[in-house]
């Protein structure tokens, strides 16, 4: 399971020209899921999201998480951080999960997220699957990539 997770100070997730989901100051978080992943893969990448201290305390340092700034989060589902461009110009997603255990995986991390950080409305979603337009302003910049295959 790969992670993208972007600190932002906005960010939003548009299908049809309809706003699904819209945050302040919180993470953008892109989840792709590849064949080999299980719970544990969630339970473990899911734990370490809550706590990851990238938010700036009162004296500039990135001490803080994502509970103690008040902020929420934005989970999308995107296969495509699984490509592999080894060979010719056109990615393959040959390690990415298909829909249906994507799918699965993809909700259970949304409801452990949601757990982890004590309230369900503080973790919104992408729509798995569809044509998504995504908006952020990313704050700082800081993006941290996270795969659990690489725990070590």
């Amino acid at each position: 399971m790969r992670a993208v997770i972007q600190r932002v100070s906005r960010a939003s997730i548009t299908v049809d020209n309809n706003c699904i989901a819209a945050i302040d100051s919180g993470l953008l978080i892109l989840l792709g899921v590849e064949t080999a992943d299980t719970s544990a893969d969630v339970a473990w990448l899911c734990a370490k999201i809550a706590k990851l201290r990238i938010f700036n305390d009162s004296a500039g340092l990135m001490n803080c998480d994502i509970s103690q700034i008040g902020g929420k989060c934005i989970v999308v589902s995107q296969f495509t951080l699984h490509a592999s461009t080894k060979k010719g110009n056109r990615p393959s997603f040959i390690r990415a999960a298909r829909p249906e255990q994507a799918r699965a995986l993809y909700e259970e991390f949304v409801a452990q997220l949601r757990h982890e950080l004590g309230n369900n409305e503080l973790v919104q979603t992408g729509e798995f699957a569809a044509d998504m337009k995504v908006e952020l302003l990313n704050d700082g910049p800081v993006t941290i990539c996270i795969d659990t295959q690489n725990r070590e």
